[in-house]
Protein backbone atom coordinates (compact mmCIF):
# COMPACT_ATOMS: atom_id res chain seq x y z
CA UNK A 1 0.00 0.00 0.00
CA UNK A 2 1.74 2.88 -0.82
CA UNK A 3 0.97 6.32 0.55
CA UNK A 4 1.60 9.64 0.16
CA UNK A 5 1.08 12.83 2.58
CA UNK A 6 3.58 12.01 5.85
CA UNK A 7 7.32 11.86 4.07
CA UNK A 8 8.91 15.25 3.46
CA UNK A 9 9.08 16.17 -0.44
CA UNK A 10 9.52 18.44 -2.33
CA UNK A 11 6.49 20.30 -1.65
CA UNK A 12 6.51 22.88 -4.53
CA UNK A 13 7.24 20.49 -7.23
CA UNK A 14 4.27 18.32 -5.93
CA UNK A 15 1.86 20.57 -6.51
CA UNK A 16 3.02 21.84 -9.75
CA UNK A 17 3.52 18.41 -10.99
CA UNK A 18 -0.14 17.75 -9.88
CA UNK A 19 -2.03 20.78 -11.28
CA UNK A 20 -0.14 20.27 -14.71
CA UNK A 21 -1.28 16.27 -14.79
CA UNK A 22 -4.58 17.79 -14.47
CA UNK A 23 -4.38 20.45 -16.82
CA UNK A 24 -3.27 17.83 -19.22
CA UNK A 25 -6.32 15.19 -18.36
CA UNK A 26 -8.69 18.20 -18.58
CA UNK A 27 -7.45 19.16 -22.36
CA UNK A 28 -7.48 15.34 -23.26
CA UNK A 29 -10.85 14.96 -21.96
CA UNK A 30 -12.61 18.44 -23.23
CA UNK A 31 -13.13 19.59 -19.51
CA UNK A 32 -13.17 23.50 -18.35
CA UNK A 33 -10.29 23.66 -16.08
CA UNK A 34 -11.02 27.61 -15.26
CA UNK A 35 -9.27 29.69 -13.04
CA UNK A 36 -11.33 29.37 -9.89
CA UNK A 37 -11.19 25.53 -10.18
CA UNK A 38 -7.91 25.63 -10.70
CA UNK A 39 -7.06 28.08 -7.41
CA UNK A 40 -9.10 25.68 -5.69
CA UNK A 41 -6.77 22.86 -6.19
CA UNK A 42 -3.77 24.90 -5.47
CA UNK A 43 -5.25 25.76 -2.33
CA UNK A 44 -5.81 22.09 -1.34
CA UNK A 45 -2.47 21.92 -2.55
CA UNK A 46 -0.97 23.68 -0.52
CA UNK A 47 -1.67 22.14 2.85
CA UNK A 48 -1.77 17.99 3.37
CA UNK A 49 -5.10 18.81 5.59
CA UNK A 50 -8.31 18.43 4.38
CA UNK A 51 -10.11 21.66 4.02
CA UNK A 52 -13.66 23.06 4.24
CA UNK A 53 -15.36 24.76 1.78
CA UNK A 54 -15.84 27.77 3.61
CA UNK A 55 -11.95 27.59 4.44
CA UNK A 56 -11.43 27.81 0.72
CA UNK A 57 -14.15 30.36 0.52
CA UNK A 58 -12.30 32.80 2.84
CA UNK A 59 -9.46 32.20 0.54
CA UNK A 60 -11.00 33.29 -3.01
CA UNK A 61 -12.79 35.76 -1.29
CA UNK A 62 -9.38 37.45 0.12
CA UNK A 63 -8.37 36.75 -3.92
CA UNK A 64 -11.33 38.55 -4.81
CA UNK A 65 -12.04 34.90 -7.12
CA UNK A 66 -15.41 34.82 -5.22
CA UNK A 67 -17.49 35.71 -1.65
CA UNK A 68 -20.39 33.02 -2.64
CA UNK A 69 -20.42 29.70 -1.37
CA UNK A 70 -21.94 28.15 -4.63
CA UNK A 71 -18.50 29.47 -6.32
CA UNK A 72 -16.12 26.81 -3.93
CA UNK A 73 -18.85 24.11 -3.96
CA UNK A 74 -18.98 24.08 -8.11
CA UNK A 75 -15.37 24.09 -8.16
CA UNK A 76 -14.83 21.06 -5.63
CA UNK A 77 -17.96 19.31 -7.33
CA UNK A 78 -15.79 19.28 -10.70
CA UNK A 79 -12.56 18.13 -9.08
CA UNK A 80 -14.24 15.35 -7.00
CA UNK A 81 -16.43 14.31 -9.99
CA UNK A 82 -13.37 14.05 -12.40
CA UNK A 83 -10.76 12.59 -9.76
CA UNK A 84 -8.91 15.74 -8.54
CA UNK A 85 -10.37 15.76 -4.91
CA UNK A 86 -11.49 13.38 -2.53
CA UNK A 87 -13.98 14.62 0.21
CA UNK A 88 -13.21 13.46 3.39
CA UNK A 89 -16.43 12.63 5.43
CA UNK A 90 -15.54 12.50 8.57
CA UNK A 91 -14.63 15.88 8.76
CA UNK A 92 -16.55 17.62 5.63
CA UNK A 93 -13.67 18.52 4.20
CA UNK A 94 -11.82 17.87 0.89
CA UNK A 95 -7.73 17.35 -0.07
CA UNK A 96 -6.57 17.58 -3.41
CA UNK A 97 -6.01 13.85 -5.03
CA UNK A 98 -2.57 12.30 -5.12
CA UNK A 99 -3.31 10.32 -8.39
CA UNK A 100 -4.83 13.21 -10.36
CA UNK A 101 -7.40 11.38 -12.91
CA UNK A 102 -6.77 7.66 -11.80
CA UNK A 103 -8.48 5.44 -11.19
CA UNK A 104 -8.02 3.91 -7.68
CA UNK A 105 -9.40 3.28 -4.31
CA UNK A 106 -8.04 5.83 -1.71
CA UNK A 107 -7.58 4.71 1.91
CA UNK A 108 -7.16 7.82 3.97
CA UNK A 109 -5.10 8.13 7.05
CA UNK A 110 -5.91 11.27 9.41
CA UNK A 111 -4.20 12.28 12.30
CA UNK A 112 -6.31 13.28 14.94
CA UNK A 113 -3.70 15.68 16.35
CA UNK A 114 -2.95 18.07 13.69
CA UNK A 115 -6.01 17.05 10.76
CA UNK A 116 -2.89 15.93 8.12
CA UNK A 117 -4.10 13.64 5.73
CA UNK A 118 -2.26 10.84 3.59
CA UNK A 119 -3.57 9.27 0.51
CA UNK A 120 -2.60 5.68 0.42
CA UNK A 121 -4.52 3.38 -2.77
CA UNK A 122 -5.59 0.26 -1.46
CA UNK A 123 -7.82 -2.29 -3.72
CA UNK A 124 -11.30 -2.63 -1.59
CA UNK A 125 -12.30 -5.99 -3.72
CA UNK A 126 -8.81 -7.42 -2.15
CA UNK A 127 -8.05 -8.28 1.65
CA UNK A 128 -10.72 -8.98 4.22
CA UNK A 129 -13.24 -6.66 2.94
CA UNK A 130 -13.09 -8.11 -0.31
CA UNK A 131 -13.66 -11.54 1.37
CA UNK A 132 -16.63 -10.58 3.70
CA UNK A 133 -18.81 -9.03 0.01
CA UNK A 134 -17.71 -11.81 -1.82
CA UNK A 135 -19.45 -14.37 1.10
CA UNK A 136 -22.43 -12.11 1.31
CA UNK A 137 -23.03 -12.08 -2.77
CA UNK A 138 -21.88 -8.51 -2.62
CA UNK A 139 -19.97 -6.72 -5.67
CA UNK A 140 -18.28 -3.64 -4.04
CA UNK A 141 -18.50 -0.64 -6.56
CA UNK A 142 -16.80 1.95 -3.97
CA UNK A 143 -15.84 2.32 -1.07
CA UNK A 144 -14.27 5.23 0.93
CA UNK A 145 -12.00 4.40 3.97
CA UNK A 146 -10.78 6.93 6.67
CA UNK A 147 -8.50 5.60 9.27
CA UNK A 148 -7.98 8.20 12.05
CA UNK A 149 -4.45 8.09 14.54
CA UNK A 150 -1.33 9.84 14.70
CA UNK A 151 0.97 10.50 11.89
CA UNK A 152 4.99 10.55 12.20
CA UNK A 153 5.56 13.81 13.19
CA UNK A 154 2.53 14.65 16.48
CA UNK A 155 3.59 10.48 17.49
CA UNK A 156 7.18 12.09 17.90
CA UNK A 157 5.72 15.38 20.00
CA UNK A 158 3.83 13.08 21.84
CA UNK A 159 7.22 10.76 22.83
CA UNK A 160 9.16 14.22 23.83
Amino acid sequence: MDSIGFEPHDHSSCIQDCIAAVDAHCRAEGLQFTPVRRRVLEILLQEHRALGAYEILDRLREEGLGSQPPVAYRALDFLVKNGFAHKIERLNAFIACSHPGETHAPVFLICRACDAVAEAQREPTQGQLGQAARDAGFVIERAVIEAEGLCPKCQKAAAA
